[in-house]
C-alpha cells in the first residue's frame, strides 16, 4: 500500500524552527516529485514548496522563500521541510504529496495524487 506519513509538527514560539519529515512506504520516492502544502483554518490549501525527482530542483511559495528549505534523502525514502523564522501566519496543517514525474523541475500546481495525513504546526507565544 502506497503511503506518506508526515511527522515533526508541534507547537513553537514565533521565530522558532521545526523540521517536518515525509516518509514514504510501499514505493520509492526516487521517481516522484514531492510537494509540501498547508491549510490554515478557514483558508484554502496553499502550496509551500516542492522538489523535483531529478536533480532535486526546488521551488517555494513567496511567503516562505528564505525561511523554509525542502530536501530529500532518497536512501531514507524521506523528504524534509526545514522551517525557520516561523511566525503565527505559518500555523496550519502541513501535508506532503507525491506525483510520479521524472522532470528536473517541479510545480506546486501539479495534480499530486498521493497525500499524507497531515501534521499540525502551531506558531504561538
Amino acid at each position: 500500500q502506497l503511503q506518506l506519513v508526515e511527522s515533526g509538527g508541534g507547537l513553537v514560539q514565533p521565530g522558532g524552527s521545526l523540521r517536518l519529515s515525509c516518509a514514504a512506504s510501499g514505493f520509492t520516492l526516487d521517481d516522484y516529485a514531492i510537494g509540501w502544502f498547508r491549510q490554515a483554518p478557514g483558508k484554502e490549501r496553499e502550496g509551500v514548496s516542492c522538489i523535483s525527482a531529478s536533480d532535486g530542483v526546488t521551488d517555494y511559495a513567496d511567503s516562505v522563500k528564505g525561511r523554509f528549505t525542502i530536501s530529500r534523502d532518497n536512501a531514507k525514502n524521506t523528504v524534509y521541510l526545514q522551517m525557520n523564522s516561523l511566525n503565527p501566519e505559518d500555523t496550519a496543517v502541513y501535508y506532503c504529496a507525491a506525483l510520479r514525474a521524472l522532470f528536473s523541475f517541479c510545480l506546486l500546481s501539479w495534480d499530486y495524487n498521493y497525500w499524507g495525513q497531515g501534521a499540525q504546526v502551531t506558531v504561538s507565544s
